[in-house]
C-alpha cells in the first residue's frame, strides 16, 4: 500500500474527500500544532481500535512528528484488518516545511 505526501494529503483536505486523519502524537505535540486529526496517541490505538471499524474497507491516513510513529500504526491497523490505510511522509516535520 502506498504512503502520502504533504502535498497530496492537503489536496485531500481541501477537495474535502471521505477520508479519517489519525495524529498519532502525544497531546503536549497535538496541543502545539495540529492539522484537525483525530487524535490517538500510538499508545492509546490498541485500545481504540474497534472504534474505528467503520473504516476498515474506508482511506485512513495516519501521522506522526516526522513518520515513524505513524508508520507504526499504519502496521498495526493493517494487521487489524484496515484495507487502506497511508502514512504520512514526513509527517508534521514536512507539513510545517511545506504549509507552516
Amino acid at each position: 500500500m502506498v504512503d502520502i505526501t504533504v502535498e497530496e494529503l492537503k489536496q485531500k483536505i481541501d477537495n474535502q474527500d471521505d477520508f479519517l486523519l489519525i495524529d498519532v502524537r502525544e497531546d503536549w505535540e497535538y496541543n502545539e500544532f495540529n492539522i484537525n486529526a483525530k487524535l490517538i496517541p500510538l499508545g492509546s490505538l490498541q485500545g481504540a481500535i474497534d472504534d474505528l471499524d467503520d473504516w476498515m474497507e474506508k482511506e485512513v491516513v495516519v501521522h506522526c512528528k516526522s513518520g515513524g510513529r505513524s508508520a507504526a500504526a499504519k502496521e498495526f491497523m493493517m494487521h487489524q484488518g484496515f484495507k487502506n490505510v497511508k502514512n504520512l511522509l514526513g509527517g508534521m516535520l514536512a507539513w510545517q516545511a511545506k504549509y507552516g
